[in-house]
């Protein structure tokens, strides 16, 4: 009798997510879906997600012109070779190739990979056999695959070579990646910047997702101090117009291959540009669930964006004669819809489609089976941005901490990132770390100058006081609150003097900033002065 009174304490009742990713599936499911099958959603924009889509490991997109090293930049972080890799100065990765991890070592073609339930390659089918020819999987097994897989593309054509028609839609393909990993990174040879037509076009195709770009100026090596310097400001003016945003994406230096630099000047460079694109990679699966939910979002607004923009074309479509003139006049005037929609609704303008290629899309529908607007339908999906995301949000940093402790990106080139081991670790033996693992205390080099300096502070019972100490140590220039951290580092025994042990070592901590190293939160034991190391 009173069912409607059980209904209503359902609805109040939140949904219960097990982790975020299953709630991802149970959202879009039984709350976007309904809305993006209703007005064709899939065939203006992108395939309809199945589970693979959420379950699957984060995912590198390589891309640039041929002959940029982008195999040889795989070769370089797995530290092997993969089925299927051909490398050379010519165009040589003629297809996509997805690497992933396996145990056991093979290649699956195109069409049978995109009959697998477990890929979430199965929307590629509509690309034809033209491009499935041209797709494969290639299993490898590494460990830096058990954290992240990644998607080598063919060469982008240059000059004559780009008049040849590949057979398939190229920047379809590439939009169809760009929509579902998790990093695109753009490589470019330090010897060749020109943007050709068809690279312009692959680039274009990757907009809107601009927040998953990195670039890469690789072969660096090749070229001078000076050289390099024209190159990056002319890679930066030429990104700037093709991007078209006022901030071009993060630029990273370096040579990722395995073989002698040629020119080492800037071996400091690419090793810090190397560390900061390695550790932007392994962060990758700790940020997965957070991408995908950014994804969704994206994917929500734009659903009801186009909901809006369907019906309003159903509703000006007459019900008799003239239809045909009708559509091709509401085509045209798609700019006027959009603003019309813009004020009636309070869209921004970055959430509507692309206009000429929705165009292209409408010429090729009946207008008269579009639906009119279902406000329930935009309502379930507005609650779900309101509060099932919400909820969502929250687990986040709760599924995090289980994460955080060890990276899930490892091995091959990533070890090197953690190397804490062998003398050429990252930064090993320069600043703070210099003088590990050696028998002599570090500082013992340039005691003759501590000395003298500590002698003209007019010690008592050999201990200078903070004031007389604060008076050499400003002479570095440094700010306040580093002569502070230094000063609380080098007075070890905590009495607010410092002796001629703790003051050689705050003047050493101090060279170590001015040479532009890092100061530790706490004291390594190698500088810890031999007097000390029992306290």
């Amino acid at each position: 009798m009173f069912s409607w009174l059980n209904r209503e304490e359902n609805r109040k009742t939140p949904e219960v997510f097990e982790n975020v990713v299953e709630g991802l599936k149970k959202v879009y499911k039984t709350k976007l879906l309904p809305l993006e099958q209703f007005y064709q959603f899939h065939d203006f924009h992108s395939p309809m997600l199945n589970d693979p889509d959420f379950d699957a490991k984060p995912m590198i997109l390589l891309v640039g012109q041929y002959s940029t090293g982008k195999t040889t930049f795989i070769k370089y972080l797995l530290e092997q070779d993969f089925p299927g890799i051909r490398i050379g100065p010519e165009p040589t990765t003629d297809r996509f190739i997805a690497v992933m991890y396996d145990d056991k070592e093979g290649v699956i073609p195109g069409n049978a990979l995109v009959v697998d339930p477990k890929k979430q390659f199965r929307p590629l089918t509509k690309f034809g056999n033209a491009f499935l020819n041209r797709f494969q999987c290639s299993l490898v097994n590494s460990p830096v695959l058990k954290g992240m897989s990644i998607v080598d593309t063919p060469g982008i054509l240059s000059g004559e070579k780009q008049r040849v028609d590949r057979g398939y839609d190229f920047t379809g393909v590439l939009e169809w990646f760009a929509e579902r990993v998790d990093r695109i990174i753009l490589l470019f040879d330090a010897h060749k910047l020109d943007i050709s037509d068809e690279f312009r076009r692959s680039i274009e195709a990757l907009r809107g997702h601009d927040d998953k770009i990195r670039i890469v100026l690789n072969k660096a090596d090749m070229v001078d101090h000076q050289q390099l310097m024209r190159v990056y400001g002319a890679l930066m003016w030429s990104l700037g117009k093709v991007l078209q945003t006022p901030e071009v994406a993060r630029v990273y230096i370096g040579s990722f291959w395995d073989q002698p630099l040629r020119y080492d000047v800037n071996r400091r460079l690419f090793e810090d540009e190397e560390q900061d694109l390695f550790k932007d990679m392994q962060s990758l699966p700790r940020n997965a669930a957070l991408r995908k939910l950014n994804d969704l979002i994206k994917r929500a607004r734009l659903a009801k964006v186009h909901a809006y923009i369907i019906s309003a074309l159903r509703k000006d479509m007459p019900s008799m004669f003239g239809k045909d003139g009708k559509k091709k006049e509401l085509i045209k005037n798609l700019g006027q819809i959009y603003d019309q929609l813009q004020r009636e609704h309070q869209i921004s303008p970055g959430d509507f489609p692309e206009m000429k290629k929705m165009q292209e899309y409408l010429v090729h529908h009946d207008f008269t089976k579009f639906h009119p607007l279902k406000p329930r339908l935009l309502e379930v999906v507005d609650k779900m941005l309101a509060e099932d995301i919400a909820r969502l949000m929250a687990m986040i940093p709760h599924e995090e901490v289980h994460i955080v402790s060890e990276p899930l990106v490892k091995g091959g080139a990533f070890e090197g990132v953690e190397d804490s081991v062998s003398p050429f670790g990252y930064r090993r033996g320069e600043g703070v770390d210099a003088g590990s693992g050696e028998p002599e205390w570090i500082v013992s080099k340039e005691r003759y100058k501590y000395d003298a300096l500590f002698d003209t502070l007019n010690p008592v019972d050999g201990k200078v006081t903070g004031a007389a100490a604060k008076s050499e140590m400003v002479k570095s220039k440094l700010p306040n609150s580093v002569l502070g951290k230094i000063w609380k580092l080098s007075d070890i025994d905590k009495d607010g003097f410092l002796d001629a042990d703790e003051f050689a070592l705050a003047m050493h901590l101090i060279n170590v900033k001015l040479d532009g190293h890092d100061l530790p939160s706490e004291l390594p034991d190698h500088l810890i002065p031999p007097s000390k190391r029992d306290l």
